[in-house]
């Protein structure tokens, strides 16, 4: 699989993965962690510019796992269409919006302004 755009990650506990999913028109690669306590969606690189990820959420640039003995396991792999691999991606914005929609978090656009 080719990752044009390089690649970042978003963890989230795995409890409210299933439901993220769910919620997502298009998934790209999914990982989870070796204890199976976080779920991680590969997203282009950059993908915090401008988006307050929010709890219980971890964003990891490069996606570099922390303090990780082993890598995660594939638990998702986007489908193969016409013979060409997959995206890894998981488009960003979708997710963020899913991701503030499951924890009940305004998105950060929508947050009133102060001066």
């Amino acid at each position: 699989m080719s990752q044009p755009l390089g690649c970042d990650a978003v963890a989230v506990p795995a409890g409210i993965g299933p439901g993220l999913m769910a919620r997502l028109p298009r998934v790209g690669c999914v990982y989870e962690d070796v204890d199976g306590a976080r779920w991680w969606w590969i997203v282009p690189a950059d993908s915090d510019v401008a988006l307050e990820w929010p709890a219980p959420a971890f964003y990891a640039a490069g996606a570099v796992v922390p303090g990780a003995r082993r890598s995660p396991s594939l638990i998702h792999c986007p489908p193969a269409e016409g013979g060409v691999p997959g995206v890894p991606y998981t488009p960003p914005i979708p997710l963020y919006l899913a991701l503030c929609r499951v924890t009940g978090t305004t998105p950060g656009w929508s947050r009133a302004v102060r001066a």
